[in-house]
């Protein structure tokens, strides 16, 4: 048993009248303590149930990335200049159960205009169980499992799109996953997991929510961490991909800029409508393959929306119309289709992984 361990859960597990937050060094020695395994299984248990009662505050999340940053791995940075920022989406590792992903459509559309981006994820994981996003690039012909660091350093420069699969990648937060399921909840580094950047430089970060109070806390770990600009979505189900079905909550915030509130309204824009459900991988493998191909149908109406509120999100475009328009275009005339057979080809051949349908 870990005896300084033990007064850390002390703090954070004695209830709302004698209990206390971490500071900032505290928070970064419980996650140091236990991502190296040095507190008992019980001490995890109940400290990852007591936080997540609690709530983890900003300091404690502030704290809890800097343990990340000294043990995670992390994606080298770029040694060349690209057009726009290295960009890195954080969205929940227990993916979607209810709603079908057009993200990978969005990272294509991104990286065809040069856009550098970075997804991250594991395996089927709860509490959701969802649909991993690992799963859906092999269901394209991409097998991000067998990359390393560098693989996907190469990929990042090469093709603009990297994703850090967290099994092999840092296989000490991986350990963590079987208690997300023994105690039946999402933990405080399901959280932490939204607004960590497992890239080595310095990086823009989108990061998807659901609860308000958890886009002011990722507001305040701004101010304590370096950023250079962090975007919050209220996504579908916690992800970044905007629903079609209600206003699109956008927050931006940049060094040294006052928070901004952007309300994307789809039905302003001719593209309010039913969200897609998830039925299957096989089907939302078709449904991806067809707006690839240019095809129409109400993924394509998600991936024009998405496409374009992300072109104008990330400066590309100067209002969303235009946005809007380019993205379709783009799909449309196949520059979708190519970068993704480029992604196809690196990993296949220059890479040597192999693709897996």
């Amino acid at each position: 048993m870990s005896a300084s361990f033990r007064e850390l859960l002390k703090k954070v597990g004695s209830g709302p009248h004698t209990g206390k937050n971490l500071t900032r060094a505290e928070a970064a020695t419980a996650t140091e303590l236990i991502l190296k395994q040095e507190a008992t299984p019980a001490q995890i248990g109940a400290f990852l149930i007591a936080h997540r009662i609690k709530r983890p505050t900003s300091e404690e999340l502030a704290g809890m990335l800097d343990a990340y940053d000294q043990f995670g791995g992390k994606i080298p940075p770029l040694t060349e200049e690209t057009a726009y920022p290295v960009t890195v989406f954080g969205v929940p590792y227990d993916a979607r159960s209810r709603t079908a992903p057009v993200f990978p459509i969005t990272l294509l559309l991104l990286a065809s205009l040069g856009v550098p981006v970075i997804l991250q994820g594991g395996d089927c994981m709860p509490t959701k169980y969802g649909l991993p996003y690992v799963d859906i690039w092999e269901g394209l012909g991409i097998n991000y499992r067998s990359l390393t660091l560098e693989d996907n350093h190469k990929l990042l420069s090469e093709t603009g799109i990297a994703f850090y699969y967290l099994p092999k990648h840092f296989p000490q937060a991986q350990k963590l996953v079987p208690y997300r399921d023994e105690i039946g909840k999402r933990p405080p580094f399901a959280t932490l997991e939204l607004i960590w950047s497992p890239y080595a430089g310095e990086a823009n970060l989108i990061s998807g929510f659901v609860h308000p109070p958890t886009e002011d806390r990722f507001r305040e770990v701004f101010d304590l961490r370096p950023m250079k600009k962090l975007i919050t979505v209220k996504g579908l189900e916690g992800s970044c991909d905007l629903a079609r079905n209600r206003t699109g909550i956008i927050g931006v915030r940049e060094q040294d800029q006052e928070f901004q509130r952007l309300n994307l309204h789809p039905e302003h824009y001719g593209f309010a409508g039913r969200d897609v459900l998830l039925e299957s991988k096989e089907q939302l493998i078709q449904d991806l393959q067809s707006v690839i191909e240019g095809k129409p149908g109400e993924l394509m109406s998600a991936a024009i929306w998405n496409g374009g509120a992300y072109l104008y999100l990330m400066g590309i475009c100067a209002d969303l119309s235009q946005g809007l328009a380019q993205a379709e275009e783009l799909i449309k005339n196949g520059k979708i289709a190519d970068k993704l057979r480029e992604l196809q080809i690196q990993v296949t051949t220059n890479l040597g992984s192999g693709s897996k349908n």
